[in-house]
């Protein structure tokens, strides 16, 4: 769980540098996002990822390959995500189309944290949405 905090963290303490906020912004930014903590090490990883999505949108650039990063799931898993990377490319969609989906379906934009049933909604959805770009023409 430190690992992933230590990087949100680097990555706000990133965002603050490259949108040239001063100490004060930077925290009444994270007060008014997090409803009142000042410092992003008191922040949980739920908080902090909303102060960097907020980040992003004030210009704080994404830093993404093309088509995102293939998540790292258990082999048990390994075929649900083969179908959902192959339902991505076919409609030529990012993997942050899937986080974004998982985000909006189950509240998690990280795959790797979804459980198997979750996993399996998203390329459920994913099915769904390949069989209503083929009825149109």
């Amino acid at each position: 769980m430190k690992p992933i905090k230590n990087r949100l963290i680097s990555a706000v303490k990133a965002g603050q540098a490259v949108l040239g906020w001063d100490d004060a912004t930077y925290r009444s930014v994270i007060a008014r996002v997090t409803g009142g903590k000042t410092s992003s090490t008191k922040c949980t990883l739920e908080e902090l990822e909303s102060i960097k999505e907020y980040m992003h949108q004030q210009g704080f650039p994404r830093k993404t390959k093309k088509h995102g990063r293939r998540p790292n799931v258990a082999m048990t898993r390994k075929a649900v995500l083969d179908k959902i990377e192959a339902l991505l490319t076919d409609a030529g969609r990012p993997w942050q189309y899937a986080e974004g989906l998982a985000a909006h379906m189950y509240k998690q934009h990280i795959i790797e944290w979804l459980t198997d049933e979750q996993l399996h909604g998203v390329m459920v959805a994913l099915v769904n949405d390949a069989r209503r770009r083929k009825r149109t023409p």
